[in-house]
């Protein structure tokens, strides 16, 4: 609430870029692939919410901020934030290309049809239980070591000078300690999540910030200042 405008800014974008995924999917006739992608590039979110936590900082020192002020939060310790995003983005190929070969596996190279048959398709084929089984176990397997590397990582980046494999140490150490905080943390950031998925993307103008800045409060919480 006390900055409202770059939480909204920042809800906003996230929401559009939602939306450039589905139109480039539908596009190029990959409307199965609409969600895998959405779900990929949210293992890209705590990164993008770096602006976020420098709001967070800033606001905590008592400092003025505004969208210029918050945009710093990518520059301060560039170097490392620049590696850790190619660490996710890995993550998010790899959730990318098993999505793609298990559609393939369960449904086969020729089953291609049209955006409103689709959802009616797919609930008709025998592979479909299956499909969704072992495809969001992947998934899962694949958000739980995002969230474990990242949900303190990126926030202490933004914060402190420390390279990318400290933070991610000290991350996985925070996530090992509390399994219980923790656990129930990764689920409450898939529940916001998903609710703001359903009207099509716009829930993420409020979730996305009110997200980041819990997260921020969370890596306080959990690492000493030194």
């Amino acid at each position: 609430m006390a900055q409202r405008a770059v939480g909204l800014l920042y809800g906003g974008a996230l929401a559009a870029f939602g939306w450039a995924i589905a139109w480039v999917m539908l596009t190029l006739g990959a409307a199965w692939a609409i969600l895998p992608a959405v779900a990929g590039f949210f293992m890209l979110a705590p990164l993008a919410a770096a602006g976020l936590y420098e709001v967070s900082r800033r606001r905590e020192q008592g400092l003025d901020t505004g969208l210029d002020e918050a945009m710093a939060g990518f520059h301060r310790n560039g170097g490392q934030i620049a590696l850790m995003g190619v660490v996710l983005l890995l993550i998010n190929l790899v959730w990318v290309r098993i999505a793609g070969l298990l559609f393939a596996l369960f449904f086969g190279l020729n089953f291609a049809p049209s955006l409103a048959e689709l959802p009616l398709r797919m609930l008709q084929s025998e592979a479909f239980l299956p499909f969704i089984i072992i495809g969001t176990g992947f998934g899962a397997l694949l958000a739980a070591g995002t969230f474990a590397v990242s949900v303190i990582s990126i926030p202490m980046v933004v914060d402190r000078d420390v390279s990318v494999l400290e933070a991610v140490s000290v991350s996985l150490q925070a996530v090992r300690e509390n399994p219980r905080a923790m656990a129930l943390w990764a689920g409450l950031i898939v529940l916001f999540t998903g609710l703001a998925l359903v009207p099509f993307f716009l829930g993420l103008v409020i979730a996305m910030p009110l997200i980041g800045h819990a997260s921020w409060h969370a890596y306080r919480d959990l690492v000493e200042v030194n």
